[in-house]
């Protein structure tokens, strides 16, 4: 499982950032589908804030991509289509595993330990069954990869697969998953990180595109009718 959006760091007034975070976490785990509005008046209520940090969030969500605005309509969710799932994973697939190849040369003892707190919390999860376990796989999923990557200990790395990444493929496909599938997801999680702490770059750099190529085929199967 591949996904990571950057915490956003911002000097807008805290409403706007909660406005913000709560938009494009329900944006994620699929609360907002796709092509659907969300409205300002409806997620102010919902809130229990202005329009205001409303109105600031959905202009910065459009001008990430999250949203699109849509003339005499408002903001409605950005909808990905197969020719966006297959640039994202060819680009993921040159990248991670040269995040992960400089994570091994790189990661402190601290962002490891949190990196194995991280999987195993995914693995007592992957035990359980229904839906909401699985929204919770996809949270922890997203963090993993985003620390991983901060691991690697480039910014400009980060910054740039923050970018192409965006709303995950894999997170929308998650509930499709048959539960050997995420146990897999959660073995390739577990050894990158013995070869990270093994510091075998090439070992770790393999395992993330193994990974990956996983993920590719179980989206392109979903998508096919066959998941």
């Amino acid at each position: 499982m591949g996904d990571f959006v950057t915490t956003r760091q911002t000097s807008y007034p805290t409403a706007v950032a909660q406005v913000y975070e709560a938009i494009k976490r329900r944006i994620l785990d699929g609360s907002y589908r796709p092509h659907e509005y969300v409205r300002e008046t409806g997620v102010a209520k919902e809130l229990e804030v202005s329009r205001t940090p409303v109105r600031e969030a959905l202009r910065e969500l459009v001008t990430e991509g999250w949203l699109e605005a849509i003339p005499h309509h408002g903001a409605r969710v950005t909808a990905w289509t197969e020719q966006d799932a297959q640039e994202v994973f060819e680009i993921r697939l040159l990248l991670e595993p040269l995040a992960i190849h400089r994570a091994a040369r790189h990661i402190q003892a601290a962002q490891l330990k949190q990196l194995q707190q991280l999987a195993k919390r995914m693995e007592l999860l992957a035990e359980q069954a229904g839906d909401s376990a699985r929204n919770d796989i996809a949270a922890l999923n997203h963090e993993f990869h985003r620390e991983l990557i901060r691991a690697s200990g480039s910014q400009r790395l980060a910054t740039v697969l923050d970018m192409v990444v965006r709303t995950s493929v894999t997170r929308r496909n998650l509930q499709n998953y048959r539960h050997d599938h995420v146990l897999r997801s959660m073995r390739h999680h577990r050894e990158m990180l013995v070869a990270i702490e093994a510091g075998n770059a090439q070992w770790a750099e393999n395992v993330m595109r193994a990974h990956l190529l996983a993920a590719r085929d179980l989206h392109l199967n979903f998508e096919d009718g066959g998941g």
